[in-house]
Order: C-alpha cells, then sequence, then structure tokens
C-alpha cells in the first residue's frame, strides 16, 4: 500500500557546509547504472565514424591514450569525491582547493556546457523522429522531450534515478549484443561470415593511414566522446551512501573504458576497411551490423541512438540543476536558484531545462551566429574543468595528507607524478586543438568564457571578502 506524504515547504539553499536538503533517492543500483550508461552516448555510436575517417585503425590508439587521461580523472575526481560527497562535485573541490573564484568558473561552465548538450541531444532525437514520422515538426518533438524529462527531473530524485536506470540498461544491452557478434565474426565463429584476420588493420595505406596528423585528429575526436562520466559524482551526493557510491563507481571505470570504447573501435576497424563510405555516411556500428548481414542495422541502431540522446537529456538536466543549486548555496548563483521543494532544486531545474530550449530556438532562429557562438565556447569545456579537477586534487592531497589521512578512501594512484601527467595531458590536448585549423576556435571561444567567468568569480570573491571585513 502506498501512503501520500506531504511535500516540506519551500527552502532556500543552505549556506556552504551546513547539510542539504536535497533528497537522498538514489540507490546503489541506480549509481552503478548510471556510471555504466554515463560512459555509452551519442558521441561513442555517432561521433566516432568522423575520428575513424580521420586516424583509420589507429583510433584505437586515439581512444586508449584518451581513455587512460579519462582514467586518470575519474581516480582523481572520485578520490576527492569518496572524502566529501557534494552535489557541486568538482566545483566544489575547486572552490575548497583553490579559492571560490575556481568553484565559480569550474561550475558555471559545466552549467552552460550540460545546458548546450541538452539542446544538441533535443534536435538530435527530433530529427530521428521525424525520419519515423514524415511530416511532423521537430520542434513539436524537442518540445515534448523537453517536457517530458523536466518533468521527470521536478520529481523525487529517484525518478531521474529510474530513468537513468532503464536508458542505461538498454544502452548496454545493446553494446553487449554488439561486441558478442563483433567478436564472433572477427573469429569466423558467426553462421555466414569468414574471419576478416587483419587485413582491414594493415591494408588500405597501413595501422597509420594518414600518419600522426590523422591519429591526432583521432584523439580530439575521442576526447569528446568521454565526457558525461562525471555526473556519476554529482549524483552520488543523493545516494544511501554517498562514499561507498563513489568509490564503487571509480573503481571500474577502467574496464568500462576498456571493454566498450576500445574494444567497439578494435571491433570496428578490424570488420571493415577504415575507409568505408558508410562509417562516417551511417555511422559505425550500423556499417558494421549490415557488414554482418544484420536485418534493419539502420534502424536498430536509430533507436539505440535514441535512447543514448534521451538518457544524455535527462542525466544534463539533472547534472545542470544540481550544479547550479550547488553554487546558489555557496553564494555564486541567483538566490532564487536556490529554493528546494520535496528534496527537489526545481527551479534550478526549470531554469536548467529553459536555457536548453531557448539554445534549441536559437539553433532554429541564428544557427551561424548565436548557436555556433554556443557551439564553440563549449568545445573545451570539458578539458578547462578536467584541468580544474587535477589542480584541486593535487591541492587538496596534500591537505588531507596533513590532517586527515584515514579519509582517503580512494587514492589517485602514483601521486603526485600521475597528476601531473594528467594535467599535462588535459594541456597537450589543448595545445593541439589550438594548432588545428578546425578546433582552434573553439580554443579561443572557450578561452573567452573561462577568462570571463574567472574574472566574475574573482570579483564577487572580493566583494564577498570585503562584506566580512565590514
Amino acid at each position: 500500500m502506498s501512503h501520500s506524504t506531504i511535500s516540506p515547504p519551500e527552502q532556500q539553499a543552505p549556506p556552504a557546509g551546513a547539510p542539504s536538503p536535497l533528497g537522498g533517492g538514489l540507490k546503489q543500483r541506480h549509481l552503478s547504472m548510471i556510471a555504466l550508461g554515463g560512459v555509452i552516448g551519442a558521441g561513442l555510436f555517432v561521433g566516432s565514424g568522423a575520428g575513424i575517417a580521420a586516424a583509420g585503425p589507429s583510433i584505437v590508439l586515439a581512444y586508449a591514450a584518451s581513455g587512460v587521461l579519462v582514467l586518470f580523472v575519474m581516480r582523481m575526481l572520485g578520490e576527492m569525491s569518496a572524502t566529501n560527497p557534494a552535489s557541486g562535485s568538482f566545483s566544489v573541490h575547486a572552490e575548497r582547493a583553490v579559492g571560490p573564484w575556481a568553484g565559480f568558473t569550474a561550475g558555471w561552465m559545466f552549467w552552460t556546457l550540460l545546458c548546450v548538450g541538452v539542446a544538441i541531444e533535443a534536435i538530435g532525437a527530433a530529427h530521428i523522429m521525424t525520419g519515423w514520422f514524415p511530416g511532423t515538426p521537430s520542434w513539436m518533438w524537442v518540445a515534448l522531450f523537453m517536457a517530458v524529462f523536466c518533468g521527470s527531473n521536478l520529481g523525487a530524485v529517484s525518478r531521474f534515478g529510474e530513468f537513468e536506470f532503464w536508458f542505461a540498461a538498454l544502452k548496454i544491452c545493446a553494446i553487449g549484443l554488439f561486441l558478442g557478434l563483433g567478436v564472433l565474426a572477427v573469429l569466423g565463429l558467426l553462421p555466414g561470415t569468414s574471419s576478416p584476420g587483419t587485413a582491414n588493420l594493415v591494408h588500405d595505406g597501413g595501422f597509420l593511414p594518414k600518419g600522426v596528423d590523422g591519429l591526432l585528429v583521432g584523439l580530439l575526436a575521442s576526447v569528446v566522446a568521454y565526457g558525461g562520466l562525471e555526473t556519476v559524482t554529482i549524483a552520488a551526493a543523493e545516494s544511501e551512501d554517498p562514499v561507498r557510491g563513489v568509490a564503487k563507481a571509480v573503481r571500474t571505470t577502467m574496464w568500462r573504458i576498456a571493454i566498450v570504447y576500445v574494444g567497439s573501435m578494435l571491433v570496428i576497424v578490424t570488420l571493415l576497411p577504415w575507409n568505408d563510405p558508410a562509417v562516417t555516411a551511417d555511422g559505425p556500428y550500423a556499417a558494421a551490423l549490415d557488414h554482418l548481414g544484420i536485418a534493419g542495422a539502420g534502424e536498430i541502431m536509430n533507436v539505440v541512438i535514441l535512447i543514448a540522446l534521451l538518457s544524455a537529456m535527462n542525466a544534463n538536466i539533472y547534472g545542470s540543476s544540481r550544479m547550479a543549486y550547488s553554487l546558489v548555496a555557496r553564494g555564486q548563483g541567483p538566490r532564487a536558484l536556490g529554493r528546494v521543494s520535496g528534496g527537489v532544486p526545481r527551479r534550478a531545474v526549470l531554469a536548467s531545462s529553459g536555457f536548453g530550449f531557448v539554445t534549441v530556438l536559437l539553433s532554429y532562429w541564428y544557427p551561424d551566429t548565436l548557436f555556433a557562438w554556443l557551439l564553440n565556447m563549449v568545445g573545451g569545456v570539458i578539458l578547462v574543468v578536467w584541468g580544474f579537477i587535477a589542480v584541486s586534487q593535487f591541492v587538496l592531497r596534500r591537505r588531507l595528507e596533513r590532517e586527515a589521512p584515514g579519509k582517503l578512501v580512494v587514492k589517485m594512484w602514483g601521486f603526485p607524478y600521475l597528476t601531473w601527467v594528467a594535467l599535462a595531458g588535459v594541456a597537450g590536448v589543448l595545445v593541439l586543438m589550438a594548432l588545428g585549423e578546425d578546433t582552434r576556435v573553439q580554443v579561443l571561444f572557450t578561452g573567452g568564457l573561462t577568462v570571463a567567468l574567472a574574472a566574475t568569480g574573482y570579483a564577487l570573491q572580493r566583494r564577498t571578502a570585503g562584506r566580512r571585513a565590514d
């Protein structure tokens, strides 16, 4: 029998350090699936095609190298989040390690990235739906998806967890089935197929058909595909056991990256010639399934991609609303967004969804100006965030070793050397982006956003310090 409950009245976000009024309805199974599903996105199913076209079979090395970088970043983030679980995740850690301006900068940059991501995913999902239902307007599908997932996030956090649990389960089943069929085909054990051996890995220009330049382009493409893993540390703050949840999620990152990303790329470039036009035209997964003679491969992948897009929309609205709430709770955002009702920061949910919807409208009204500027501004945001994570972990780890070493439940490997390696890796990728003709503008726009937010955050920090002094 269900019992109705009266939601508590709206509360203002508490001061930093005070107990959070957010709900704690996420279970360990939710966190596990959020962590698993977060690594399987539309960028993997579709975006990896451009990486394969640029790097050829060496895309496997590109995903492995960027995967190691992501592994280090998640380990550092896991160390800090297990010690101090917070809905603001790395923004809170940056504030504690560097100062309020750093938390402000990292937090609002990530919020912008997630909100723009919501728009991109809504547009992609609407495109699939208009393909299935010709004549229907794409704005109708965008409005429908926005309403559904805004609604799911306005309810108890357990509702978000259930959505993500089943979305992730479907994605994991799809990728598992693909890998199973692909491995059987590579081994020549799938009926009606013969093993390709290493022919596709060494022919058509060899393993590095476009040289080191192609490998670097593939590396940049692979870095973008890994975005989204950070959400699990945000969600952990609303789970039953945040420390255990973060620790478990981080410890399974390695094999998830190895199997899902590196394993998928290896199967695809072994089965198909890297320069097969279908890899970019239809997407690498659909092309591989077509090659295996799977009937309706294109439509099957459209269903999987739609699920991945909707999952990302749901997760991004959640992550952006919690980041906004955390920033407001620390005095770094409009106080109106800090209202909490029924354990949910509903105004922050509405604001994040609204910004995403406005971004969709900009894509229709000003596709070559405002929308293009937004896309360029968030192009390198994830790398800047990773940089903040590395710096924060270095500072906080030193502090913890002096003051409370017993709190180090999850430890970064090879500290401080691998922390420096991760920071150098982030800087290296940004340099490569600055040198590339197609990505240089993203570095410039992201740099402009970073400077603007840092200056605003620093001014806010000085003003707050002045008020306390008075």
